[in-house]
């Protein structure tokens, strides 16, 4: 699996959390069924991870929609925002599903870095 980290805006700086500590993390915690239509990034724009939005972008992305396993849940944040798993949540949303298997933070964890884009963190 490529490397990769969920980013939030904060008073702080931007606040990078490596995903592989996240589903270290996450995995004790409950799946539950979640609705599509409560995932909010679903209605927000796409930045394309720091990328200019190109059509040859589009196609990776659409690869690794394609490629996404259902079979692993997402992770959300306490806030309920996509903080892994947005290619499966699209793929559930192409084949119609209803819902998503998702596990949830009731506390996030501390970022791993802090004031560090995607462009200066270890990939």
């Amino acid at each position: 699996m490529r490397k990769q980290y969920f980013f939030r805006p904060s008073d702080r700086g931007l606040l990078a959390w490596d995903v592989d500590r996240l589903i270290e993390l996450s995995s004790p915690l409950p799946r539950h069924a979640v609705p599509l239509d409560s995932i909010r990034e679903l209605d927000e724009p796409w930045h394309g991870d720091d990328e200019p939005p190109t059509w040859r972008a589009m196609l990776e992305h659409i690869r690794l929609i394609d490629a996404a396993d259902l079979s692993y849940p997402i992770i959300l944040s306490s806030d309920g925002s996509v903080m892994d798993g947005m290619h499966r949540v699209m793929k559930a949303a192409w084949h119609h599903h209803g819902t998503i298997e998702a596990v949830r933070f009731v506390r996030d964890p501390e970022p791993d870095h802090v004031g560090r884009g995607p462009a200066d963190l270890p990939y």
